[in-house]
Order: structure tokens, then C-alpha cells, then sequence
């Protein structure tokens, strides 16, 4: 492949229909779009064993395998489930518009398509979803709790840290489900629920482990950013003292940094005043080497993480 072809958009495009097939091949190819093409949800399904697309376009009414069931095949598969589907489908299809969102699409064009509006669709959600992915690949490389949930509670990505300390809290639980645990549902489904804001947090407790679920953002529509602080705070205090030759109010301190609370919260939690939360941090800033919280807090998770 040339160098020119690498950053390519590829789009796969499903529909049983030569007509359609031959029109939406030709309007995204003289956009610079590489087209894969599939004539069945069974078709689709075996080429996207060997390949990635960065957008599927997907005929909602097709014979055998129809474009909804094919779609809740594609996202059941980890490798798949950041790929964005938009729908096809005809004026008088409107009930397929919402099948077509609650199996996983992101959007729906109506038939016959209109040129502009599918090569606007197009760019804006591989836009999207490549901002989206990149963001969930760099918390993975940092070692970073993280995961997102749309404003109902749904899993919409996890890092890899973040799924580990979820199999903590059930163990027949994996990402491939797509679905979060029971136990974490519950609680995530009442702090949304309340339209809690930034900070706001809930604790899961399961057998020996405590879980804290932390609102750091809805910075999509329908995406809301959550971490998760594995608490175990004197086994982890303890870790910090001895790694980090700090005080043991100071590797408390610290912790609590680490789980991204504010000095007045850390205050209520130690019971000590605010200014003295502050004097603490100061010395471990010197101590560690470093000049703001956030590098703090990363030397604290890295301790943590190993």
C-alpha cells in the first residue's frame, strides 16, 4: 500500500440492492473513501473477520440476515464495538429508525439518499469515532481506570485497567458482554439519574473489594466519562509510605489525591484542616519531585498500578 493510502477512510457498505450498491460505491469513492462491499449480514460478517472498517453503512431490510441483527452481531464483537453503523432505510421505514439505534447505530439515512447529507454523515461520525477510539487508546497506554456510559448507564467503552477492576467486583463479568454488571448498573443508572454533575461519585462493595465510580465529565451528548478508584486505603497507604519514603499522613494524603479529590474533601475524609491538607501536599511535592497534582498523582498510580 502507498504512503498516500495509508490514512484512506475505508467505509463497508451492506446492502442486497446492485442499484444501491453501484450508486453509494461511486459517491464515496470520488470522495477519496475506500469502499469495501457486502451483499448479506453473513457476507459483512465474514469480511469483517479479516478487516476494520472506520464506518459501516448498513441497509436496515435485507433477505435472511436483516441489517438490525447483523448490526447486534458486529457489536457484540470487542474489536467492532467502536466501529459507527449508520442505517439505511426507506421514507416509510420509521420504526426502523429506532431498531436501528437500540442495536447499536449511531445514525440513519433515509432512502434514496441524498449525496451531500451521506458524505456529511459520513465524515462527521469516522470523525467521532476516531477522536473517540484515540482518547480510549491513550487512557489504556497510561494505566488509567476509565470508562464511559451513555446518560442511561450503558457501557460504551472501557479501559483495559478499568475492566480488570470490574471482574474484581464480578468475576463472570467481561467487556464483550457490552453490558455492565448488575451490581455496577444499579448505581451508575441512580447517579446519572440525578444528573449529577462533575465529582459526583458512588461506591460499589462487593466481598473484599470497594469500588468508587467518580463523574469526571459528559463531554458528548451521549457520552459521560467515569473513573474508577479501587479502595483499598490502608493496604495502599502503606505501599506509598514504604515506595515513596513519605510520612503516613502523607501517603494518606496522597492517596487521596490520587482518587482526584479536592483538599477540602481530603480535609473531611483525614479530619484535618484544609491548610493543613495543604501543607502536606507541599512537602510531597518536594519530596516526589514534582510541582502540580496531577504529576502527584500520576508517580501515586504508577506505584499503585505495579
Amino acid at each position: 500500500m502507498a504512503v498516500g493510502d495509508a490514512r484512506r477512510d475505508t467505509v463497508l457498505v451492506v446492502d442486497d440492492k446492485p442499484d444501491s450498491l453501484r450508486f453509494l460505491t461511486d459517491t464515496l469513492e470520488s470522495a477519496g473513501i475506500t469502499v469495501l462491499v457486502a451483499i448479506s449480514g453473513k457476507a459483512a460478517l465474514d469480511l469483517l473477520e479479516h478487516i476494520v472498517p472506520d464506518l459501516i453503512l448498513m441497509d436496515a431490510v435485507m433477505p435472511g440476515m436483516d441489517g438490525f441483527s447483523t448490526t447486534a452481531l458486529i457489536k457484540a464483537r470487542a474489536e467492532l464495538a467502536h466501529v459507527p453503523v449508520v442505517f439505511m432505510t426507506g421514507l416509510t421505514e420509521s420504526e426502523h429508525v429506532i431498531e436501528g439505534f437500540e442495536v447499536g447505530g449511531v445514525d440513519y439515512l433515509r432512502k434514496p439518499v441524498n449525496v451531500h447529507e451521506l458524505l456529511a454523515r459520513v465524515r462527521v461520525h469516522i470523525g467521532h469515532a476516531r477522536a473517540m477510539h484515540a482518547g480510549a487508546a491513550g487512557l489504556d497506554a497510561t494505566g488509567r481506570l476509565m470508562m464511559a456510559t451513555d446518560p442511561q448507564g450503558l457501557l460504551l467503552w472501557c479501559t483495559p485497567m478499568a475492566e480488570q477492576a470490574i471482574t474484581k467486583i464480578s468475576p463472570e463479568w467481561s467487556r464483550e458482554q457490552g453490558t455492565l454488571p448488575a451490581v455496577l448498573r444499579g448505581p451508575i443508572e441512580r447517579l446519572l439519574g440525578r444528573n449529577a454533575g462533575q465529582g459526583a461519585s458512588a461506591k460499589v462493595e462487593q466481598a473484599d473489594s470497594t469500588l468508587e465510580l467518580v463523574v469526571i465529565a459528559q463531554y458528548r451528548e451521549n457520552e459521560v466519562l467515569i473513573r474508577l478508584n479501587e479502595l483499598n486505603p490502608r493496604a495502599d497507604v502503606e505501599r506509598l509510605q514504604q515506595r515513596l519514603s513519605l510520612t503516613d499522613r502523607e501517603a494518606e494524603v496522597l492517596l487521596w489525591i490520587s482518587y482526584g479529590k479536592s483538599n477540602g474533601m481530603i480535609s473531611e475524609v483525614l479530619s484535618i484542616s484544609p491548610r493543613t491538607v495543604q501543607k502536606h501536599l507541599e512537602r510531597i511535592f518536594e519530596k516526589l519531585g514534582v510541582e502540580t497534582r496531577a504529576a502527584a498523582a500520576a508517580v501515586a498510580i504508577k506505584v499503585l498500578g505495579n
